[in-house]
């Protein structure tokens, strides 16, 4: 059984987690618990917030950024955790300020909701227009600006919000391959 993240004790009662069975609305299902309290970690997907980043004031080109933890030179959306009690839309707005400087000028357009199990995420994706200076956080190593057909999406993930986005005008999407692991 994968998952669970790195939990092993209840943080309830300190007690030790195990994977065990119990019966559910669904029938028998394994999770982690504590035998002690009966506390069950769930272990669900995060929600994650993604913006596909049109530069209004740079010809309608897309922002893509490499995150200084990412190793190579891959380039991604802008994304962030959303905080609590914050919208969706005002999540990404923050997000996308905090990491780029850069400002929403309209109200974020939503994409489309996405599975990354990999990461057990569930990834929120929105088509937001945008100006100003860019200035990035130290989350952020490096970027580039593309014209919208020139963007290669990458397979997974936000790669196919991406995508998405680039056929709702009118652009076939063009496909990296990614080396096999």
């Amino acid at each position: 059984m994968t998952g669970g993240g790195n939990y092993r004790f209840c943080p309830q009662c300190a007690g030790p987690l195990a994977w065990l069975v119990q019966d559910e609305d669904s029938g028998p299902k394994e999770r982690l618990r504590c035998a002690a309290c009966a506390y069950t970690h769930w272990n669900n997907p995060t929600p994650v917030l993604a913006a596909v980043v049109e530069c209004l004031d740079r010809e309608g080109q897309v922002l893509l950024a490499r995150n200084a933890a990412w190793p190579g030179r891959f380039f991604g959306l802008i994304t962030g955790f959303m905080e609590a009690g914050e919208t969706p839309e005002a999540g990404i707005c923050r997000e996308l300020l905090e990491e780029t400087g850069l400002e929403a000028v309209s109200v974020p357009a939503l994409i489309g909701v996405y599975d990354f199990q990999r990461m057990n995420q569930v990834i929120i994706a929105y088509h937001v227009p945008a100006r100003g200076e860019i200035r990035l956080s130290p989350e952020l190593a490096e970027y580039k600006l593309l014209p919208p057909a020139e963007v290669r999406c990458w397979p997974a993930g936000t790669g196919q919000a991406m995508a998405q986005w680039l056929r709702s005008r009118g652009i076939e999407p063009q496909w990296l391959e990614l080396p096999k692991p």
